[in-house]
């Protein structure tokens, strides 16, 4: 007999007990069950899943390395997604916006703000040579990111030649790298104005991010007002209809000309961790909660429960 969950969810080692405990808790309210995929029981519950003994009806995937095939969680939700799982967000449709160097011609196309941007394949670090035009668009220094990389490594702030495209590659391998104009935000009373926006199942939450000390604060009800901040949730939504994505984070800038400049695209698999734990780099709890709740209902509208 296959044992069978509405729900399971892979955590991260860093995942933060507020956002568990919070989609445990709304599971349970809705009368969905629900199975942590912690990293004890990860390579038992793929094995258990690929001969049939297990099947979830939705997954919601909060730790996959997508740069790495044979990482064990990579390896889980392809399965899921072979077996007719829901997956928050399908594998075929995240790595296709999580890579930068593919989703930008995209998002430049479809006409979003985005910084002047030379995209360099792996093949040619070491020969290529930017035109004086791409020298001037870029401005220095500029930024240097890999195509499919996160959590900063790899990415360059202060790059002024195509030399320091071996930095970035010695961080972190890759098979594309974006050159970008870097872009300088607006600063309003001591704070650059600065976004990260949650995108949760056609919701938008929109959090200021200090780039500079990665703290974050909601928006008062005045700043919303001062700093016409409803593009925010508009540029997101275009972004999510564009990808197809459900559950992302997107960061944007305010520059000076007062333009709203998408920075880094599309963050799936959003990491959870509240204020309270982290009072540093912690996302604040009422959102942590918010999202929680967001996500679970979404799930269960996907699974007709």
């Amino acid at each position: 007999m296959t044992r069978i969950y509405d729900l399971v969810m892979t955590h991260k080692l860093d995942a933060d007990d507020l956002f568990i405990h919070r989609v445990q808790q709304r599971c349970a309210e809705l009368g969905l069950n629900f199975f942590l995929v912690e990293p004890l029981w990860v390579e038992p519950f793929c094995d258990q899943f690929a001969k049939g003994k297990i099947w979830a009806r939705a997954l919601l995937n909060m730790h996959s390395e997508h740069h790495l095939p044979d990482d064990i969680y990579h390896r889980l939700i392809w399965l899921a997604h072979e077996r007719k799982t829901q997956i928050i967000d399908p594998p075929d449709v995240a790595i296709g916006t999580f890579d930068k160097a593919r989703l930008h011609a995209r998002l430049a196309a479809a006409g979003f703000k985005v910084p002047f941007t030379v995209i360099v394949p792996r093949e040619q670090i070491n020969s290529l040579v930017l035109s004086e035009a791409d020298r001037a668009a870029l401005g220095a220094p500029f930024v240097i990111k890999p195509g499919m990389g996160y959590g900063r490594r790899g990415v360059i702030l202060d790059a002024t030649s195509e030399k320091d495209l071996a930095r970035s590659a010695a961080a972190w391998p890759d098979r594309h790298y974006l050159l970008q104009r870097r872009i300088v935000p607006l600063m309003s009373n001591g704070e650059p104005v600065y976004f990260r926006a949650f995108h949760v199942f056609g919701s938008v939450w929109c959090c200021w991010w200090n780039c500079f000390t990665d703290r974050y604060r909601l928006p008062t009800l005045v700043e919303e007002e001062q700093l016409a901040l409803t593009p925010l949730r508009d540029i997101v939504g275009r972004v999510a209809e564009l990808t197809g994505m459900k559950f992302f984070s997107s960061e944007i800038a305010l520059t000076d000309p007062g333009e709203f400049v998408l920075i880094d695209y599309v963050n799936d698999q959003c990491h959870m961790l509240s204020q309270s734990s982290n009072p540093q780099m912690g996302v604040p709890d009422g959102l942590v909660s918010a999202i929680a709740r967001r996500l679970v209902d979404g799930v269960g509208q996907l699974i007709g429960r």
